[in-house]
């Protein structure tokens, strides 16, 4: 691997951090049970839900894939409370109050990150995605 793929690939890291981290900032501020003190602890926390997605996550969903199915797809929301709540274990500073307040900021976290990502989606100004194309084109 090149050595420009390898800094496009920590600099997209890095970047999908930093969207997090905002994410976790916006999220805790909308949520009474959740607390995150400071943009250091965001910053952590980030990483270290990052981490555990990468690494936990795909083992848990394995594991649990008859009661994920019995469920249709929704006790994937149960897995990411209990990853969000390893995380305030692991993160000082990082709290949840409760099962259902993780629940509730794994659903919401969820739809601000696909609000903050938005606009790298779309690519450069002028730039015409095919996705979305008006027909005939």
């Amino acid at each position: 691997m090149s050595w420009e793929i390898k800094q496009f690939k920590i600099m997209n890291f890095l970047v999908k951090v930093l969207i997090s981290t905002f994410a976790v900032l916006i999220t805790a501020y909308l949520l009474r049970g959740v607390v995150v003190p400071d943009f250091t602890t965001a910053i952590v926390v980030a990483f270290v839900l990052a981490v555990l997605n990468a690494l936990l996550k795909p083992v848990l969903i394995i594991l649990t894939i008859p009661v994920t199915i019995m469920s249709l797809g929704l006790f994937l929301l149960v897995i990411n409370a209990f990853i969000i709540q390893l995380a305030a274990y692991i993160v000082s500073g990082f709290e949840v109050a409760s099962f259902w307040w993780a629940l509730l900021f794994g659903i919401i976290l969820a739809i601000v990150t696909w609000f903050l990502e938005l606009p790298a989606r779309r690519g450069p100004p002028g730039h015409r995605s095919q996705h979305h194309a008006p027909p005939g084109y």
